[in-house]
């Protein structure tokens, strides 16, 4: 008989230790991406919620299996399971919160529990970054300018990233708490070599005549419910939603070029629960565009919406785990 495989647990902190570095995090995303639009390389739901109290609450279950090319044991199983309460900011404590479960592909035993806060951070921004990479505008004879509507975890997990594609961006942030996006603007400048990030008193102005708008608010934040309409944006503009519809306006979608999704399905089960009201369908997922070589049309905004799949966070997982074991980081539990 085989040997019951460990289940080792990982914190939030042993998460971030083992974290891969940014371009790693970026061809994980990609892959991901890329399997999504593979006939049979991957198999998820939409994500299955519930809403408990109290009112604007989440709980989701995000379960997602990969199909490796090589064998059945590259094969990964796992799931995310994620809760949002909002009014948590109120008493201190996180308002997202989530596991990841790892299973073994060959017996289908839990393997790992990994802190998924970090995770979902960091693979959220990776996705972003995929599409930066893909569709950003070509800038020429000047600094490229990123506006980020969004001081939280998002905006902040956002840096690394864009500090690795644009390292010459001047950065714009605005928050509805201005403290928040002067904290950010200093990280920006501090941990991560930003030669220019400014705070900015209002959204609009944070994402004027910006070549890379990134909107990461708060999904109960229901006074910007699709506030960011084109007349905000530069002409050209690449815009990646991070917050569903909740900045970023249907008519911004309707009139890109070219409109992008992580997950057609997902998309179109949110948006039949109205969660993107008067949105178009998508003319791609980012993983049919890496696929098919679509190139950044020539005139015209470039849409990249991402609702973040379970499938990212189990492939984040696998390679944290693995460079866990080889740092000797985590527990392991009885079972």
């Amino acid at each position: 008989m085989s040997a019951v495989p460990f289940l080792r647990h990982l914190t939030a902190a042993e998460v971030e230790a083992a974290m891969p570095p940014v371009d790693e995090r970026l061809e994980l995303a990609e892959r991901t991406l890329v399997a999504l639009a593979t006939p049979g390389a991957a198999e998820l739901p939409a994500k299955i919620g519930v809403h408990p109290r109290p009112e604007g609450s989440f709980a989701h279950a995000m379960p997602a299996h990969l199909r490796a090319r090589a064998a059945p044991a590259d094969d990964l199983l796992g799931m995310k399971w994620v809760a949002g309460f909002d009014a948590n900011k109120s008493h201190g404590l996180p308002a997202i919160s989530a596991l990841v479960v790892l299973n073994d592909s060959s017996t289908g035993l839990p393997i790992a529990i990994l802190d998924g806060g970090p995770i979902t951070a960091e693979r959220t921004a990776a996705v972003s970054g995929v599409a930066i990479r893909r569709f950003a505008p070509l800038v020429k004879n000047r600094p490229i300018v990123v506006g980020l509507i969004g001081a939280g975890v998002q905006g902040h997990s956002h840096l690394a990233v864009l500090r690795h594609l644009l390292p010459a961006a001047r950065l714009r942030v605005h928050d509805r708490h201005p403290e928040r996006a002067a904290a950010l603007c200093e990280a920006a400048r501090a941990a991560h070599g930003f030669a220019s990030a400014e705070p900015v008193a209002s959204a609009r102005t944070a994402v004027e005549r910006a070549d890379v708008v990134i909107t990461a608010v708060s999904f109960t934040d229901a006074t910007r419910r699709q506030a960011m309409t084109g007349d905000w944006l530069a002409p050209d503009a690449l815009v990646v939603p991070v917050d569903y519809a909740t900045m970023c306006a249907a008519a911004v979608a309707h009139d890109a070029a070219l409109f992008l999704v992580d997950q057609r399905e997902q998309f179109l089960a949110a948006r039949a629960t109205g969660q993107f009201e008067g949105y178009p369908e998508p003319g791609a997922t980012l993983g049919e565009a890496i696929a098919a070589g679509t190139a950044r049309p020539a005139r015209g905004r470039v849409v990249a919406t991402h609702l973040g799949v379970g499938l990212a966070d189990v492939v984040f997982g696998a390679a944290i785990l693995e460079r866990a074991a080889a740092m000797g980081l985590g527990r392991e539990l009885p079972r």
